[in-house]
């Protein structure tokens, strides 16, 4: 940003404006409305008409907003002021069909690419991981394939469920098929728990994803694991993907397909914090369903995430 370029309009104050009050945006952002435009949007898909158990999703977006009131303008795991450095602004939610999952797709691959026309890089909040798919088309048109970095408990490559090619649990296989994805730098992280058969794994591995898996946490340091991730993501636009049930049940109760033996909160944000100085075209933080939650846990994690995630975004046009 120059010195010409007229200063962010920041968060509101928790100094001035108790915490608990005011309007729900995202860490008490403007709206992006009222500025003059913005180089980072947060906004809210809340669909969850593609989950295969527990539903509620749809509530996430608004849960986020709620849990992210205490977050500040500074950033000192990366001595950053996120909101400072680049106009950050929440554009609120698009409403989408929930009894149509083609067409909400279509909604939503469209109002993407409407937010993201000037440049401006998209933090999504969902809503279940069936939006990754349209939102990666819209990356794709900006960046050609882009390095999906995607943390989650599953591998959501899977083929259909119950005939349905559009589910929570496929959007990475289509993204691979349609050729959205770089099949030599992509990466799911947090992959555990049981599966159908070994060939989930192999096919995985065809679509063009490596993995880090939860058991890796357990044996190897996270800047071990931080250097194998920036490794096999190089120099490529990246796209993160982060089903919040990566997190442990202890982190994360509030989620629609939990997963015993994940990562805690603190692994996760560190290793997001290590794409740090990476061209992150844009990201999304899914599955967050309050109806399970306790205490906002999961909805807390779910901001600090996405505030983490805007800090390490770069600043200017994607």
């Amino acid at each position: 940003m120059s010195t010409m370029d007229p200063q962010p309009v920041g968060p509101v104050s928790g100094t001035e404006v108790p915490r608990y009050t005011g309007e729900a945006t995202f860490a008490r952002l403007p709206r992006l409305a009222d500025v003059p435009d913005a180089g980072a949007v947060i906004w809210g898909v809340p669909f969850d008409s593609g989950v295969s158990y527990r539903p509620g999703a749809r509530f996430g977006p608004s849960h986020i907003r709620q849990s992210s009131r205490l977050l500040r303008p500074y950033n000192p795991a990366l001595d950053v002021e996120p909101f400072g450095r680049q106009q950050v602004a929440d554009a609120g939610d698009t409403g989408v069909n929930p009894f149509d999952i083609a067409e909400a797709i279509g909604t939503i691959e469209s109002a993407a690419r409407e937010l993201s026309g000037t440049g401006r890089r998209l933090v999504t909040i969902g809503g279940d991981h069936t939006i990754a798919l349209p939102l990666l088309r819209v990356a794709r048109e900006r960046h050609g394939p882009v390095a999906v970095l995607h943390f989650d408990a599953h591998l959501d490559t899977w083929d259909t469920y119950f005939g349905a090619p559009y589910t929570h649990g496929t959007p990475f296989r289509r993204a691979s098929e349609e050729g959205l994805i770089d099949f030599d730098h992509s990466m799911h992280v947090g992959i555990r728990g049981p599966l159908y058969a070994r060939l989930d794994l192999d096919e995985s591995e065809r679509l063009g994803f490596a993995a880090i898996n939860c058991r890796d946490f357990a044996r190897k340091t996270l800047d071990e694991l931080i250097n194998r991730m920036r490794d096999r993501l190089g120099d490529r636009p990246v796209y993160v993907s982060v089903d919040i049930d990566v997190l442990d049940p202890g982190f994360a109760p509030g989620t629609g397909t939990p997963e015993a033996g994940g990562m805690s909160s603190r692994e996760l944000l560190e290793v997001l914090r290590g794409l740090e100085g990476l061209n992150v075209a844009g990201a999304d933080i899914v599955e967050v369903a309050p109806a399970y939650d306790h205490a906002e846990i999961t909805g807390i994690a779910a901001a600090h995430v996405a505030y983490d995630l805007l800090s390490v975004l770069p600043v200017g046009t994607a």
